[in-house]
């Protein structure tokens, strides 16, 4: 028995009719009656009963018909499958990214990412910066979202610098200011992230000298958002997480000095790169910066300046 006797088989029980079967199978009807013949051989079945010109099938046949429709099912399944990874619509896709991405701008691009992709299956882990690059070396993420710089060999890296800005609650004086200088901040009440991350290192090395009060500390830029929001103090910020509060009693400025709040996208270099990943990462990079102008955080941070 060969895959092409059961096609034919398939082929005359959706038609009734060895020739519209031909015809379905772009084949002469002699070379379907022949197929037919070789799967009763082959089988020792008699599926069909010849009454003049018609073929009745028998009870074999219909018994046959329940798998042979079932698998074909399968089959249709596979092909159908087949055609979604080749548009990119279909395997797994697991990210792992640093808090200030996961919660907020790659949530949402992923969702929208999934939106025509049923059978794309995606999982997202909001980590620290160290953890993500672990877990994309240990092959628990395709990619991942991590705060630089990374001087680590195995890896691809694809750098996103974007500038730091200013935070503050909406009515703060500052916010008469379209840009704010190191020397704006002195006596301010500031909320700070913690010292450990190369962001928070950063922002002390361009705050050196400058006498302000440190009110709060914590790890999470959206936690410091939340009590910029709540009239806290003034944070130094990344512009990703500041565009989800614009709306939320929270003013942005432009700061001063350049302070690299960018992320690097990071792949590991001993894998074969699929399409569905760097697809992904292309799409991600476009939406995030269109996600923070669409939300005119850069007009709105200049203050009409």
């Amino acid at each position: 028995m060969n895959l092409r006797q059961v096609e034919a088989f398939r082929a005359v029980m959706m038609t009734g009719q060895m020739t519209t079967a031909a015809e379905l199978m772009s084949v002469t009807q002699p070379a379907v009656s022949r197929l037919i013949r070789d799967l009763e051989h082959a089988t020792k079945l008699r599926l069909f009963e010849r009454r003049g010109n018609q073929i009745i099938p028998t009870q074999e046949a219909l018994t046959l018909w329940k798998e042979v429709d079932r698998a074909f099912v399968g089959l249709n399944h596979i092909a159908s499958l087949a055609k979604e990874i080749a548009r990119q619509a279909a395997g797994t896709l697991r990210i792992a990214a640093m808090p200030a991405l996961a919660n907020g701008v790659l949530a949402r691009f992923l969702a929208r990412f999934l939106e025509d992709k049923p059978n794309l299956q995606a999982s997202l882990s909001g980590l620290p910066s160290s953890l993500v690059i672990e877990a994309v070396a240990a092959g628990q993420a395709e990619i991942g979202y991590a705060d630089g710089p990374l001087d680590r060999p195995g890896f691809i890296i694809e750098p996103h610098s974007i500038p730091a800005v200013v935070a503050m609650p909406q009515h703060h004086p500052l916010a008469e200011k379209a840009v704010i200088q190191p020397a704006d901040l002195r006596g301010q009440r500031m909320i700070s992230l913690e010292p450990g991350t190369v962001f928070a290192m950063r922002v002390e090395v361009a705050l050196a000298g400058v006498q302000r009060l440190s009110i709060v500390e914590t790890r999470l830029s959206h936690t410091a958002l939340s009590l910029v929001s709540e009239g806290a103090g003034i944070a130094i910020i990344d512009p990703t997480s500041a565009s989800e509060f614009i709306d939320r009693g929270v003013a942005v400025r432009r700061f001063g000095l350049f302070i690299d709040a960018g992320f690097l996208a990071i792949q590991p270099a001993n894998r074969t790169r699929s399409d569905i990943v760097d697809r992904f990462m292309r799409e991600f990079v476009m939406f995030h910066d269109a996600s923070v102008d669409d939300r005119r955080l850069v007009r709105f941070a200049s203050h009409e300046g």
